[in-house]
């Protein structure tokens, strides 16, 4: 599989997003992003928004698994005093458990980070139900960045558009104030993404998975990426490591692996931290980075092309948990 070079894809995919000082060469000129050589870590404009966000995203899942919550907040908090501003979370991680105790860890600090959750229903009525849950555990009265949760299946995008579909419950969360910004997620299928792009809508953020294997099967990188690049979208990659099996081959670190996502065009690169000792990890690799050469980004992918598997260790890009299943809510919907 031929890849562009890293030339033609800042030159010919990139503009808006050199504009704004993200990737690439830009990195090594943009004061804001020098940071790291004093050992912070350095952040990025989040698209259009006129918000910088760290490059380094704490991921909501994993910081509500743990058995005693004071140590969901000691995670977090250190999160934070290291420079972590941009905070992952969804309504539906752990029973509610994640934003429960993230609305406790920042308790007080809320002016200090950027908070982003996500919802599943695809209408109005339950989409708004999910929002006050959400603000009543976050403790806050509006969140940075709603988005709408897994675009998993095809017909996604015509429920979220139906009448009385989510998109009114996110333009009224706007309209409203509860969120400033709207967004959508999901890790199945590129071509889910873009036809979220389609959609009469001005999205200001979009989440997908980024990472060393993505290129070699069913590409976010390769086919949604740019796109986002050329609308000047919040950028934000998960999934870096790949749900570890991109590190647990052995030819790869996990700071490597986070390297190779923060040196793509992405605004914050998330990734789960359970343990203080992976959240050390994480700190350190943003800390050190520095943008991978063109070079280097093709070594990496080479060294991950014999596992790529037919995405075998991308498991949630092939899952059969949402085809031909119906979710729950389709419509038509309730006004």
């Amino acid at each position: 599989m031929k890849f562009p070079t890293r030339r033609q894809f800042l030159t010919q995919n990139l503009p808006g997003a050199l504009a704004a000082g993200a990737v690439g060469a830009a990195l090594l000129t943009e004061p804001r992003l020098r940071a790291a050589a004093a050992g912070e870590i350095p952040r990025r404009p989040f698209g259009k928004t006129g918000v910088l966000v760290s490059i380094l995203g704490l991921g909501g899942w994993h910081i509500g698994i743990q058995k005693d919550p004071a140590e969901s907040h000691r995670l977090i908090r250190t999160a934070m005093d290291a420079g972590i501003n941009f905070l992952d979370n969804s309504n539906d991680y752990n029973e509610g458990q994640s934003e429960i105790r993230m609305g406790e860890a920042i308790k007080g600090r809320r002016d200090q980070v950027f908070v982003m959750t996500k919802f599943n229903f695809r209408d109005k009525k339950n989409a708004l139900r999910e929002l006050e849950t959400s603000l009543r555990r976050l403790q806050t009265d509006y969140v940075d960045l709603w988005q709408f949760h897994s675009i998993e299946r095809q017909e996604d995008p015509d429920w979220i558009f139906a009448p009385h579909g989510a998109i009114e419950a996110a333009e009224l969360a706007k309209k409203q104030g509860k969120a400033r910004f709207i967004g959508f997620t999901g890790h199945k299928s590129p071509d889910y993404h873009l036809k979220m792009l389609t959609k009469p809508y001005a999205w200001d953020a979009i989440q997908m998975p980024l990472n060393v294997l993505d290129p070699h099967f069913s590409s976010f990188e390769r086919r949604v990426l740019p796109e986002a690049v050329k609308r000047q979208l919040g950028i934000v990659g998960m999934k870096p490591m790949a749900f570890q099996n991109a590190p647990k081959t052995g030819v790869i670190t996990s700071t490597e692996c986070l390297h190779y996502a923060m040196s793509l065009p992405v605004s914050v690169t998330l990734t789960g931290c359970e343990t203080m000792e992976r959240l050390e990890t994480a700190l350190a690799a943003a800390r050190s980075f520095r943008p991978l050469s063109e070079a280097e980004m093709v070594a990496l992918r080479e060294r991950m092309k014999p596992f790529v598997k037919d995405g075998a260790n991308e498991p949630y890009k092939i899952t059969k948990d949402f085809d031909n299943r119906p979710a729950g809510f389709p419509p038509p919907y309730e006004a």
